[in-house]
């Protein structure tokens, strides 16, 4: 999957949808330090212990680099930033039992928020998976020529076996 490029100086506001989930029980907020555990455990249980891997790197940064979704105190979904490398966006995922109410929406753009207010112009979405949502809700383009992009080389799992 390619990268894409998001121009961070032309995110509309969403804080509409954000309070709207808000009034449902859902808060979307950054985590906090104190957090980690529990949600590096949470994000590698539910998606890879390689997005594990990569959230735990955004609980080293300050202000934290992950955001949550928390439905009446129970983790729904996350988005961290700055993991893999500065100015990357990801991983970031929702429980499959929540999906399509707009959480995921509200990950992306309070963290794209979250990257514009620390000083980013742009943020790339790394090897982005559904590019048709990334395009739709935050105008992101695909970067031609970006794969395997900063991927080139990684180990894997199989190599050390």
């Amino acid at each position: 999957m390619p990268d894409m490029l998001v121009r961070l100086y032309d995110m509309p506001d969403h804080s509409d949808l954000i309070a709207k989930l808000r009034s449902k029980g859902v808060e979307v907020r950054p985590a906090l330090a104190l957090e980690k555990d529990i949600v590096v455990e949470w994000v590698g249980k539910t998606f890879s212990s390689l997005w594990g891997t990569e959230c735990e790197r955004g609980f080293v940064h300050t202000p934290v680099s992950t955001i949550v979704a928390i439905d009446n105190g129970k983790l729904i979904g996350f988005a961290s930033y700055d993991c893999t490398l500065r100015g990357f966006f990801g991983p970031t995922g929702v429980d499959e039992n929540q999906r399509g109410c707009g959480i995921g929406k509200a990950l992306l753009f309070a963290a794209l928020r979250a990257m514009w207010e620390v000083g980013y112009g742009y943020a790339i979405i790394g090897s982005a998976g559904p590019q048709d949502f990334y395009t739709k809700y935050s105008s992101a383009v695909v970067i031609e020529n970006s794969v395997p992009g900063v991927y080139r080389g990684m180990l894997t799992q199989s190599q050390v076996k």
